[in-house]
């Protein structure tokens, strides 16, 4: 329910002003403006419905406290019993919302509030929509750059600048229609690691901008960057196909606020720099801004390199991959074995029926009836190929009967 603040020192008219219109809002009264200006700070009432002339601080320097201690607009209402015009226009020049004389009409002193009201929300509409991105409901560009930078300017904690990476081949492959599915998923994965407290933005096409607030310490960004690369990749999988080859993911260049400063430009060039070291090493990761920190140790290197390569979600069951990249694993299998005189055993599955459907479901008992470190392709419409590691004959016995029996239909499997 919205709340309005009546301000009056005869308490009479409070009394008949709240009647009025607790039908419809809840009722603040103050008797005095000093009052007044204590319960505006707790209440943060929607609306002041003022009287002009009081003793002390009277309705005009009431106006004008509140709007300097407000960061927003004050709509203000004054009521007097003054007759003349000259009071009048000098509310309106203060910027009062609107003007009405005493004794008070209830349903002219509804109308007035209530329209008074509705003109408010239409602006807090209007000003929400030109502050957020209509595609990812985040920040706009503008609205982003101008609230963190407040945040900057005033808190503690860490600016993230976030740029996608190997978006622009999602485009080209798969369509701008996937391109801004993707967009707006990983928004929703922003808006699920940021706190109540926190900001983030859509700053250009795929860049965003991140503010949080009371982190002191790198390892809980890493583990957010860690967070939104895993689970985008997840997503993007489930939009693209399990087949997706895109090596999309995200690289963050952070900075420490205050550490760095607290202007908004030079934290973001900052950590723009940080950022460029990530997309211009190993891409998927998060870099943190600090004078003659080179971050090329090869320690350091080795471990981004290792994170690049290996898996980013560790799925259950056998790897699935394309005939091609099953190929080349097999040859170096090979190539492994004559070394080590291990044993890789191949077995070809056929099928009698090969519709689409079929095929999925059979991809699907494959790899979950395989181990991680056996691997399976598909070979044409109704042909899969499995290669096991060091499965003893006892082993791919069983593994023969326990697919043969899950899978239930006609089912030709050669060694």
């Amino acid at each position: 329910m919205q709340k309005i603040l009546i301000v009056d020192d005869e308490r009479i008219m409070l009394k008949i002003a709240s009647k009025i219109l607790s039908r419809e809002y809840e009722i603040i009264c103050a008797a005095s403006g000093a009052e007044a200006i204590e319960l505006f700070k707790s209440k943060k009432p929607d609306l002041v419905l003022s009287d002009l002339l009081m003793p002390g601080i009277d309705g005009y320097e009431l106006h004008r406290i509140l709007q300097e201690k407000s960061s927003e607009p004050v709509p203000i209402m004054f009521m007097t019993s003054d007759e003349s015009d000259e009071s009048e226009s000098k509310g309106f020049e203060l910027g009062a919302a609107d003007y009405i004389r005493k004794p008070l009409k209830a349903d002219v002193l509804l109308q007035r509030v209530k329209k008074i009201l509705e003109q408010v929300d239409k602006i807090q509409d209007l000003t929400e929509a030109a502050s957020l991105d209509m595609m990812t409901g985040l920040l706009n560009k503008t609205a982003a750059q101008r609230e963190i930078a407040k945040l900057c300017a005033a808190s503690q904690g860490v600016l993230m600048i976030l740029d996608l990476d190997n978006f622009k081949l999602v485009n080209d492959l798969y369509g701008h229609a996937m391109g801004d599915k993707i967009l707006i998923r990983f928004a929703e994965l922003i808006k699920g690691i940021i706190r109540s407290t926190d900001l983030a933005g859509r700053v250009g096409g795929d860049e965003f901008l991140i503010f949080c607030q009371n982190v002191h310490d790198d390892k809980t960004i890493f583990n957010k960057v860690r967070f939104l690369n895993n689970q985008l990749l997840i997503s993007a999988k489930n939009f693209m196909g399990k087949d997706m080859t895109i090596p999309l993911g995200t690289s963050a260049g952070a900075v420490f606020v205050p550490n760095e400063g607290r202007d908004f430009a030079a934290l973001t060039n900052k950590a723009d720099k940080a950022l460029y070291k990530v997309k211009h090493g190993n891409k998927h990761d998060c870099a943190f801004f600090s004078e003659g920190n080179s971050d090329t140790s090869e320690k350091k290197n080795l471990s981004k390199t290792k994170m690049i390569l290996s898996e980013r979600t560790k799925e259950a069951g056998a790897y699935f991959v394309d005939f091609e990249k099953f190929q080349a694993i097999y040859r170096f299998m090979e190539r492994l074995n004559e070394e080590t005189h291990g044993e890789i055993k191949l077995l070809d599955f056929t099928l009698a029926t090969a519709d689409d459907k079929s095929c999925e479901d059979f991809m699907n008992v494959l790899i979950k009836n395989l181990r991680r470190s056996d691997c399976v392709t598909q070979r044409g419409q109704d042909n899969f190929l499995a290669l096991l590691t060091n499965a003893s004959a006892r082993e791919e016995n069983i593994i023969r009967q326990r697919i043969s029996k899950e899978w239930r239909g006609i089912l030709t499997v050669k060694e």
